[in-house]
């Protein structure tokens, strides 16, 4: 048997990363298709051919491919009989057809689209990487079964709701019709540009006045219902898997509305609420699954609102502050691989999408062939018109392409809803041999190019080179008397006290400061200024952006360089405005210290990811010099200062996400902690000398031990000591006994890193989580330190130790240490009595320490701390299923046992951690005090609202309220009692 009757075409050689695994996996797919009875598959497997080629290298590349056709080698088989078009076609009719049957119910609905749904989403990948279809049929092909699944659902439950008489069917034979429920596909879905592992977004309504509805006042919460079991039927995680995680945020007001909405009260918010941003999405709406004829209605009704004949001055600066929630500082630096955001990074496909929106929004008003749905198209069409040139419709077309089809192998991976590409070496290897490259380096070549085409027409549309005033009006600062034109200048440009910034101009230009003293140093300034201003000007909090601004400039030792690359550099004064505008925190930090805004000068900043090499390289060559121990501690708060800042602006900038920058806060702390205790050491022998055979660790706890520190996390720490039995004091000129010496060493050590000196703190530390707490020694023996732990400690104390770490002393006790840790971890407990003292800990600290608001992600009932009760009662007590110890909530969360919870919550649960560390890394990196709802600086509601993808603050405020809301869910069921403790979901059988 050959592979030529195999009907998937093999368009190009797929590598693997090892070909002994992918021999490995070939062949136990054989074996799996000989015991399925598939002979003439477990021959064209075995035959060396291109298929088996292909296979091997697939199965290879993509474990999640590798397991699916593993236990459904039916899927390969059946491409002898049909081909694979045909195939995909037929499960999108099979779908729709068993939602029809007579003796349909919502579980075999689920299982049959959660079987079909995987064959097809097998088949799209492998046609995929064969090469059979290209990256715009695949995004086509997926959205394809999405839609057949919307049908078959909406189908299922229009007709149920018939059966039980809650809605009254013109037609049960063609349920959507005159039943006035309204799905919409939104984004991706809408488009018909859905990504490989993509949720779907929609938005419902319904027509309470449409002929199936029985009661219109009862109409509400029952459409409401169906929303909810439809979701259920989706996206709920069953032994079968899953269909399409399903998102309904995007509908208005989604904190305070129903999850289905009456047509009336839907267009009175849009006509009379509506946002900017809800127009942009309702660009991509598209009827799937429901009343098509009532959702043309409600679209056609809609038209006006989305597009506007004229956009006003204030609908303008709006689009442009859609453009501020993405922006990631163009031009600045260089752009790393590893660790890419191919969705939301710079030059990445979120830009191209804004690219065409932004103009569709502007001119689709007057020209409604730019009222399309499809990017690509679009792109055409904005040529047609002139708005674009033919050069930057196709190099968007090609990179859009291009971008689509590495977030789809990104995601081939492992079925995984993430758009990063991988930090390893081996990582990117997989991805490159996935889209047909040699290796790494030809791929990271092409991708680097890709984005930087994209920023290069994004940059050229949305930002234009600082000019002298041109086209702003008046910008006189001259002699000591306000001029009229000038303050209404800088009142257009979004300042509320033009008099006062005036004042603050005439003091740079008047030399007050020693950074413009030089005449030349001056007239850079003049010639910045506009830029300056109109950069200030967009923050939304122009004053105090200008103010900080000022602060800093009056603390700089010259200005000359800094003007001139702010001038020539518009990425780089964009990111200067967002630090002042966006982050009072960081723009402190400047201002006291300038030296670390030297940092920024680097042009590879953002292409060096801040992993634990790095850091280490970068600290070696700091400290080389310091001669005396003083000048050792004040060269480690220097270094610690502007990495944290330059972190910070990795972070601020997209350049890293919330858990990269938490690694490298934490292994920045390790680093400076570490070199802080060997100059301690030192210091403290040279009078006290050394207790023989002594040896000495520092046991990170908390956030330091997780990994999960922020810029602004003070450091929870356990001294760790060990010496010769028979030791009783150290050898120094000034002995002290083997207890003492380490207890002053300890307190040296605080000293050496929480007092002030001039250049600051280094860490503010934290040991009370040491045995026995304030009452203990500051520094433990590590026998008092096991026998503790084994006899006295506190359930709350072993949940602690989950999450402890060595983070720096003598490498022999660090392993001792770490064993000890992990035979305590290891020991038996009870999952009754923990999950109950965890349940009393989380309620007396709910008692005792209230949150604020909702913004406060650590102490809201759903918040962080319920997420790491669960991951550290399931490490006590066996439900998290890994061959190591792990001390990150969120690594401990994403292994949770099947026995602990099932993959659903398991799924919602990561997805909680992710958002809420999010959020936390970027309100702690940017504000010192806590977070207002009412008063966030715009600039950093953009950040927070470009870091999770979301449009506007009142969807992440809803979106936040329902993750909680989840957690706690989760948190009551996973602890409560013994026997209820298995995960199983709830649910709402009924309409």
């Amino acid at each position: 048997m050959t592979g030529q009757d195999w009907s998937l075409e093999i368009a190009h050689t797929l590598l693997p990363l090892d070909a002994a695994a992918a021999q490995s996996a070939l062949d136990d797919l054989a074996q799996a298709a000989e015991e399925e009875g598939f002979q003439r598959l477990a021959d064209l497997v075995r035959d060396g051919g291109p298929p088996a080629g292909f296979l091997a290298a697939v199965s290879d590349l993509s474990p999640y491919l590798r397991d699916v056709l593993r236990r459904r080698p039916i899927i390969l088989d059946r491409l002898f009989d049909t081909g694979w078009r045909q195939r995909i076609s037929d499960i999108a009719a099979e779908m729709k057809a068993c939602s029809m049957a007579d003796d349909a119910s919502e579980a075999s609905l689920m299982a049959d689209l959660r079987r079909l749904k995987a064959e097809a989403h097998a088949l799209i990948a492998l046609t995929d990487l064969a090469g059979a279809a290209d990256t715009q049929q695949t995004v086509g092909n997926m959205s394809a079964i999405a839609d057949a699944a919307i049908e078959a659902a909406t189908a299922f439950l229009l007709r149920d709701a018939h059966r039980q008489g809650k809605l009254k069917l013109p037609d049960p034979s063609e349920p959507t019709r005159g039943s006035g429920w309204i799905v919409l596909g939104m984004g991706k879905l809408g488009a018909r540009e859905l990504n490989f592992s993509s949720d779907i977004d929609l938005i419902v309504f319904f027509d309470p006045q449409a002929p199936a509805v029985v009661e219109p006042l009862e109409a509400t919460e029952l459409f409401s219902r169906m929303t909810r079991r439809l979701t259920r039927i989706l996206q709920d995680r069953t032994e079968h898997g899953y269909v399409f995680r399903t998102d309904l945020r995007l509908r208005p007001d989604p904190g305070s509305t129903p999850l289905a909405i009456p047509v009336e009260a839907a267009l009175n918010y849009y006509e009379g609420r509506g946002q900017n941003w809800e127009r942009a999405a309702m660009i991509k709406a598209r009827a799937i699954g429901g009343d098509a004829a009532a959702a043309a209605a409600f679209l056609k009704e809609l038209q006006p609102y989305v597009w506007r004949k004229y956009l006003d001055y204030a609908a303008i600066a709006d689009v442009h502050s859609i453009k501020r929630q993405i922006h990631t500082h163009k031009g600045h630096g260089e752009i790393a691989v590893k660790g890419h955001n191919v969705k939301l990074g710079r030059g990445g496909i979120r830009e191209i999408e804004f690219f065409v929106q932004t103009q569709q929004l502007i001119a689709g008003g007057r020209f409604p062939e730019l009222r399309g749905r499809e990017t690509v198209a679009m792109l055409a069409q904005l040529e047609k018109r002139g708005w674009i040139d033919a050069e930057a419709r196709d190099v968007m077309t090609r990179q859009y392409w291009f971008l689509r089809s590495v977030e789809d192998a990104i995601q081939m991976v492992a079925d995984e809803q993430t758009h990063t590409l991988p930090e390893d070496d081996e990582g990117l290897a997989r991805i490159a041999h996935m889209r047909g490259f040699a290796d790494a380096d030809a791929f990271a070549a092409a991708f680097r190019a890709s984005l930087q085409e994209v920023e290069s027409h994004y940059a050229a549309l949305f930002e234009t080179a600082p000019q002298l005033s041109a086209g702003l009006g008046n910008l006189v600062f001259t002699g000591d008397v306000d001029d009229p034109g000038t303050l209404e200048t800088l009142h257009n440009l979004g300042f509320e006290r033009p008099s006062d910034i005036c004042r603050v101009i005439r003091t740079w230009h008047f030399g007050r400061y020693r950074a413009t003293r030089s005449a030349e140093a001056r007239e850079r300034l003049t010639e910045l200024t506009p830029a300056l201003l109109q950069a200030f000007g967009a923050t939304r909090r122009a004053d105090e952006a200008l103010i900080r601004f000022d602060e800093f400039l009056s603390g700089l030792p010259a200005g000359i360089q800094l003007f001139s690359l702010l001038q020539s550099n518009p990425g780089l004064l964009q990111l200067v405005a967002t630090i002042m505008g966006a982050a009072p925190r960081l723009a402190a930090i400047i201002t006291r210290r300038p030296h670390v805004f030297d940092g920024l000068l680097d042009p590879a900043l953002m292409a060096e990811l801040p992993d634990r090499d790095y850091l280490t390289a970068r600290l070696e060559t700091f400290m080389q010099g310091a001669r005396t121990y003083e000048e050792t501690l004040d060269r480690l708060r220097i270094f610690a200062a502007e990495q944290k800042f330059l972190i910070g602006i990795r972070l601020l900038t997209g350049a890293i996400d919330a858990a990269r920058a938490g690694k490298a806060f934490s292994d920045l702390a390790d680093l400076t902690i570490g070199a802080a205790l060997e100059a301690v050491e030192a210091e403290f022998a040279v009078r006290h000398g050394r207790v023989p055979s002594g040896r000495i660790v520092i046991l990170g706890m908390g956030k330091l031990g997780s990994r999960e520190l922020t810029a602004g996390s003070d450091v929870d720490l356990i001294l760790l000591y060990d010496h010769d039995a028979d030791a009783d004091e150290s050898d120094g000129d000034k002995p002290l006994p083997a207890s003492l010496y380490y207890a002053r060493l300890t307190q040296r050590l605080i000293a050496a890193v929480s007092a002030p000196t001039a250049e600051g703190v280094l860490y503010e530390l934290d040991l009370r989580l040491r045995p026995s707490g304030n009452k203990g020694p500051v520094a433990t023996h590590i026998e008092a330190f096991r026998k503790y732990q084994r006899e006295q400690a506190w359930t709350w104390e072993h949940m602690a130790l989950t999450r402890g770490r060595v983070v720096a002393g003598n490498a022999g006790l660090a392993g001792e240490v770490n064993a000890e840790i992990e035979a305590v971890l290891a020991l038996p407990h009870d999952f009754a009595r923990i999950a109950r003292e965890a349940r009393d800990m989380r309620a007396m600290i709910e008692s005792e320490k209230p949150p604020r608001n909702i913004w406060d992600f650590k102490l809201i009932p759903g918040g962080l701390i319920d997420l790491e009760f669960i991951a550290q009662v399931a490490t006590l007590t066996g439900g998290a299923a890994s061959g190591q110890r792990l001390t990150g909530t969120a690594d401990t969360l994403a292994v949770l046992d099947a026995t602990f919870c099932n993959p659903q919550t398991r799924q919602e649960l990561v997805a909680a951690h992710a958002l809420f560390i999010e959020l936390t890394q970027l309100v702690r990196l940017c504000l010192t005090g806590d977070v207002d709802g009412e008063d966030i600086p715009p600039g950093l509601a953009d950040l927070l609202l470009r870091s999770v993808d979301l449009p506007d603050i009142g969807v992440l405020e809803a979106h936040i309220q329902e993750t909680s809301q989840r957690v706690r869910a989760h948190f009551d069921r996973l602890l409560g009692t013994a026997d209820t403790a298995s995960g199983n979901g709830d649910g709402d059988a009924g309409i």
